[in-house]
């Protein structure tokens, strides 16, 4: 079921919301000092397009001041422009009823878009329980 949960999530939306976050990687890998954020950037653009299966989990060992200004610059620099994609897509995807869960999916990855750094992607396989789920599109 989750591939083809996949399949149809690659085709309604994961191309296009993968594409966003290529180009804002590759906008923060030109700016040299931003590097870090073009990184998150392209992991995420790997997880939009096949999220199902997959959780987002906290990294422990940053301290949380420094990792929110990271995020606040993030947000500032390609952040907004993620999440206001995941609401037109969300809100697109609503509009019939098969896409409802898809768009409920899109919605649930806005915190990932607001907040990415700090956070990694995990398979479901290789989720360890002890471990808090930041966010899951599905389980």
């Amino acid at each position: 079921m989750r591939i083809i949960g996949n399949i149809l999530w690659l085709l309604f939306a994961g191309f296009e919301l993968a594409l966003g976050y290529l180009l804002a990687g590759i906008v923060c890998c030109l700016l040299i000092v931003t590097i870090p954020f073009g990184v998150a950037a392209f992991r995420l653009a790997g997880y939009v397009v096949w999220p199902f299966g997959r959780v987002v989990v906290d990294q422990p060992g940053e301290a949380p001041v420094v990792l929110f200004l990271v995020n606040l610059l993030w947000f500032l620099i390609a952040g907004w422009w993620l999440v206001l994609g995941h609401l037109i897509f969300g809100v697109v995807l609503c509009l019939t009823i098969i896409g409802i869960p898809f768009g409920v999916a899109s919605f649930k990855m806005i915190p990932l878009a607001i907040a990415p750094l700090g956070r990694r992607v995990v398979s479901l396989q290789n989720l360890d329980p002890a471990i808090p789920v930041a966010a899951s599109v599905y389980r």
